[in-house]
């Protein structure tokens, strides 16, 4: 009898493994427990894995052997702990995009932001708690452009007991978009710095890792959905793509919004969806039209001129339960590449489910520039080394400084009053003001160079917040999706052209609560938030105890900060040219508002 239990538990066991192993595939997965927090254990291991695309095989980054990654699956409130081991060549760290680590910023994960890289045969802990979130997230490797291969979604369900604000779907599907090189990512950031030009367009679109039958040798290589007719499904979109934007269709069929950046929001139906790098969208999609074989596409949105780029869609399939694997898919209609109103028009519908409390009055007001520069050359091989525009070296900025990542943390650096590595001068307005969208200089000999620094903005706990993001036409104007680490922000404003606050429209009932703004293309966007990250009392009672143990012993040290949250654009190209910066927010008064102690296993420089 024992022999048999013994068994049956790890064929159970085994059972349970193979699940997890293969979560990205499994559907409608909802995590179950028996009350009160859970805590959430995984292993990621970082290898290189042989992978066979577009004719080709070669050697990629992975998280244990997967691409994408796999799935983190949790529930509200919930505690996840994730320990990553690096059996790979390269430094890594792991970003758990859109998570606020409440108490939590040495997880967060930016390298030389809050953390050094995790070195070839060194491993890290990241422990967070997922205070009141859930919704659809991702991680994704943040040094380098690891994060072209490595990066897998994170879905968080509400408690138990408490239902979706729409009809429960029939399945839920993750849907992960991506960009796929033959080229080695580390190589051809570095190659693409050395020249001082553009980087190279990507070889393939894809969609959970599969590019569709339009590119070669890819026409078993096909992401589907098997759909039962007249069921509605919740799709989980991801965009985890490098350096392009993306529209995304199914054929005949409209998509509901009702979850933006693990927010939920007032349906919002459409044709197709447009998602920047960093973006996720959770979409109803109701399988009422007869029976077939509809194509999935991603396609290209690129709103700056006069750059390369990949123009091949990506297709999926959407194919119903009687279609047969032989019959043609009926195409999807998507916007063409530039089309900006496209992309505008869905942002304009976005609302947040229910009225918010939106702050009012506000302590600091930030102006903020974001575009693209054009450096004078100084190499003494131009043709080599100074391949922009008129023999220039390209650079991308806020306000006009270009950021410069330091070789040690700037958390760790500002927590234990290390001086030299970053300055705390990042202007609260542009250097200087005139008309950014249509009088920016574009061609030498007019002045497109910008300032180079580590400079950060410091802000004192509790400040109300308001930041407006405003596109240059330096070099071109650009959707730019800006990021910020460590909170989610109300887009109370959006618009074309320069940003005057006398004609403003701002929307302090029910904008939308984000956590990565396309900010359109010529135009600006307004974003309030309260810098109270860690957390108040009210957010994190449940958790009172632990953290005013840990965050008691801290009083007696003499440096600490709230957080070190980092603030960039989420092109990967324009985030190496240094479109970014850092915003260090202060300790408050109270024991849940100051920052615990590093944790031991932090990586060293």
């Amino acid at each position: 009898m024992k022999n048999l239990i013994t068994t049956l538990f790890i064929y159970f066991l085994v059972i349970l493994f193979l699940c997890n192993k293969h979560s990205k595939y499994v559907v409608g997965f909802r995590p179950q427990r028996r009350g009160g927090r859970s805590t959430r254990f995984y292993d990621f291991k970082v290898q290189t894995t042989r992978v066979t695309k577009l004719c080709n095989t070669k050697e990629i980054p992975t998280i244990n052997g997967m691409y994408p990654g796999p799935v983190v699956y949790a529930q509200e409130d919930d505690k996840v702990i994730v320990r990553v081991t690096n059996e790979s060549p390269y430094n890594i760290t792991i970003h758990w995009h859109g998570i606020r680590q409440r108490l939590s910023c040495w997880s967060d994960g930016p390298s030389y932001i809050t953390q050094c890289p995790i070195q070839t045969g060194q491993n890290f802990t990241y422990e967070f708690t997922l205070v009141q979130q859930k919704g659809t997230f991702f991680w994704h490797a943040h040094v380098s452009w690891l994060r072209a291969t490595v990066y897998g979604a994170i879905v968080v369900y509400p408690k138990n007991g408490v239902p979706y604000p729409f009809n429960f779907p029939y399945e839920e599907h993750i849907i992960i978009l991506g960009e796929f090189w033959m080229k080695d990512m580390v190589q051809i950031e570095q190659a693409v710095l050395a020249s001082g030009g553009a980087p190279p367009p990507a070889d393939a679109f894809t969609i959970n890792g599969q590019p569709g039958p339009n590119y070669n040798c890819s026409a078993d290589d096909i992401f589907k959905i098997y759909a039962v007719p007249g069921k509605t499904y919740l799709l989980r979109l991801i965009n985890a793509a490098l350096n392009q934007e993306h529209f995304f269709a199914i054929a005949n069929h409209r998509l509901t919004i009702v979850e933006v950046d693990a927010e939920y929001t007032k349906p919002l139906t459409t044709d197709q969806v447009m998602l920047g790098p960093g973006q996720t969208l959770n979409v109803l999609v109701t399988a009422d039209k007869h029976i077939a074989k509809y194509s999935m596409a991603m396609g290209p949105y690129q709103s700056a001129k006069n750059v390369s780029f990949q123009n091949i869609t990506a297709i999926a399939y959407f194919q119903y339960f009687g279609a047969t694997a032989n019959d043609l898919s009926l195409p999807a209609a998507l916007p063409h590449f530039d089309d900006n109103l496209a992309a505008k028009t869905v942002m304009d519908g976005l609302r947040s489910l229910n009225p918010v409390t939106v702050p009012k009055d506000i302590d600091r007001n930030l102006f903020v520039t974001i575009g693209l520069n054009v450096q004078k050359c100084r190499s003494k091989n131009p043709q080599k080394d100074c391949q922009a525009k008129d023999g220039g070296v390209m650079a991308a900025s806020m306000n006009n400084i270009s950021f410069s990542k330091p070789n040690i943390s700037i958390l760790e650096a500002y927590y234990k009053n290390i001086s030299g590595y970053f300055t705390q001068d990042f202007p609260r307005v542009p250097l200087k003001f005139y008309d950014f969208v249509n009088g920016a200089p574009n061609n030498p000999p007019n002045d497109t160079n910008s300032l180079n620094g580590t400079r950060t903005y410091v802000l004192d706990y509790g400040t109300k917040v308001q930041l407006i993001l405003q596109d240059t036409s330096t070099v071109s104007t650009e959707n730019h999706p800006i990021h910020l680490h460590g909170y989610s922000f109300y887009v109370v404003g959006y618009g074309t052209g320069n940003y005057d606050p006398d004609t403003a429209n701002f929307n302090l009932v029910d904008p939308p609560y984000m956590n990565t703004i396309g900010v359109p293309v010529g135009g600006w966007a307004a974003i309030r938030f309260v810098a109270d990250n860690p957390g108040n009392k009210l957010e994190l009672k449940l958790h009172l105890i632990i953290i005013t143990v840990r965050c008691t012993k801290l009083t007696d040290g003499p440096f600490s900060c709230t957080g070190a949250w980092f603030m960039h654009c989420h092109l990967e190209i324009h985030l190496s040219w240094g479109l970014s910066v850092v915003l260090i927010v202060k300790n408050g008064e109270g024991p849940l508002e100051r920052l615990p102690h590093p944790p031991k296993d932090l990586p060293r420089c």
